[in-house]
């Protein structure tokens, strides 16, 4: 099961430096990152979009027709077009968001930022995301890129993950230890 995950690990960093490589040779650094991350955010919007980049039964034909429609739609550019369809071509869309995620991480490495994962119990509002990420680089001490996913299963709050360090401040998370209080002490508080 390890040595799976490794290879899909392997294969994203693979197709995902190729990407990186051939936008920087066009000078398109920025509006690719800008396709993958609308991308990104549908992929994170559509359980119907993440069936059929994972579906192994689905032809290879068909899913480059669908995303081939997906990306015409989101307005992404030709170099990013061609991409996915070469991923869809060679049957890879199931590696797609680790693709994603490396070419931004590569980027945001390059330019020597830090990325921060923020997981919140509901979307937040841009004056949230500017307010954490104003916090994080007084935090962190360098340019700090937020990259936020909603998980409603949190109750409230958000959890802030950056290099080794996590922030947990969810409902979730206190309700738990909560109830782990609760059993140490045999239901007495």
């Amino acid at each position: 099961m390890a040595s799976e995950g490794t290879g899909v690990s392997e294969l994203s960093g693979r197709y995902s430096t190729a990407l990186f490589e051939l936008a920087d040779d066009n000078k398109a650094l920025d509006q690719v990152a800008g396709d993958l991350t609308a991308l990104k955010q549908l992929l994170a919007e559509s359980a119907d979009l993440r069936r059929l980049v994972q579906s192994p039964v689905i032809s290879r034909g068909e899913q480059g027709r669908a995303m081939a429609a997906v990306l015409d739609r989101a307005g992404v550019s030709d170099l990013t077009k061609r991409f996915i369809g070469l991923v869809a071509k060679n049957r890879r869309l199931f590696a797609l968001p680790g693709m994603i995620n490396g070419y931004l991480a590569e980027l945001a490495r390059r330019r020597g930022e830090t990325t921060a994962h923020v997981t919140a119990a509901k979307p937040l509002s841009a004056a949230q995301v500017e307010a954490v990420t104003d916090a994080l680089k007084k935090s962190v001490g360098s340019k700090v890129t937020v990259s936020v996913t909603v998980d409603p299963a949190l109750i409230g709050g958000m959890i802030v993950k950056y290099g080794s360090r996590m922030v947990d401040t969810s409902v979730r998370t206190k309700l738990d230890k909560l109830q782990l209080a609760m059993k140490a002490s045999g239901g007495q508080v």
